[in-house]
């Protein structure tokens, strides 16, 4: 599992993304954390207004939105069940689990990846500290999910190798000479 986290200063335009997608049919919405209604209930000014609403509590942040993208190997077996566990775990490792969140399953690309939308401003004011996040709790929170789940572990994925044959320059005629690559 990989996990890429993004701040930013507007809500608005992370959540219009996933909501975009979804409305071109190459997302779901498929979980909603610490909200007072059930996922499907929610329409677009609910899932907004809760979180404007903390936002509004620390006027004086101007970094308030987080969008994580958690990615998986293609051979991980997930569905939303296990996407829904993944992503409370990840927000409570991380120290986002009393935040209200949502959470969106991409379908546009290879692999398995849902996008989740919070807030770093709690229900007193205070602020969740993002600095070093990814490289401090972020990072214990992927291996213990990884050990969790039973996922493919982020390190032993192997990257892509491609044998190239050399091609004589020497010898290659354009416009008269077949040239035969294969990786």
């Amino acid at each position: 599992m990989v996990a890429i986290i993004h701040s930013s200063k507007s809500l608005r335009n992370a959540l219009l993304y996933n909501e975009n997608k979804v409305k071109q049919k190459v997302a779901d919405f498929i979980h909603a954390g610490n909200y007072p209604k059930d996922t499907y209930l929610l329409g677009f000014s609910d899932k907004i207004n809760r979180m404007e609403k903390l936002i509004e509590l620390n006027q004086q942040t101007k970094i308030n939105s987080v969008h994580i993208s958690l990615n998986f190997d293609s051979r991980d077996i997930l569905n939303e069940d296990i996407l829904k566990k993944i992503s409370d775990n990840y927000l409570s490792d991380i120290g986002f689990g009393n935040q209200p969140y949502l959470v969106y399953k991409h379908n546009d690309s290879g692999h398995p990846h849902i996008h989740i939308v919070t807030t770093n401003i709690r229900s007193d004011g205070s602020r969740i500290s993002l600095h070093n996040l990814g490289k401090n709790e972020s990072e214990k929170a992927r291996k213990s999910i990884e050990q969790q789940f039973r996922l493919i572990s982020a390190e032993r994925q192997k990257k892509l190798q491609y044998n190239l044959k050399p091609v004589d320059v020497k010898k290659v005629q354009y416009g008269k000479t077949e040239l035969n690559v294969r990786s």
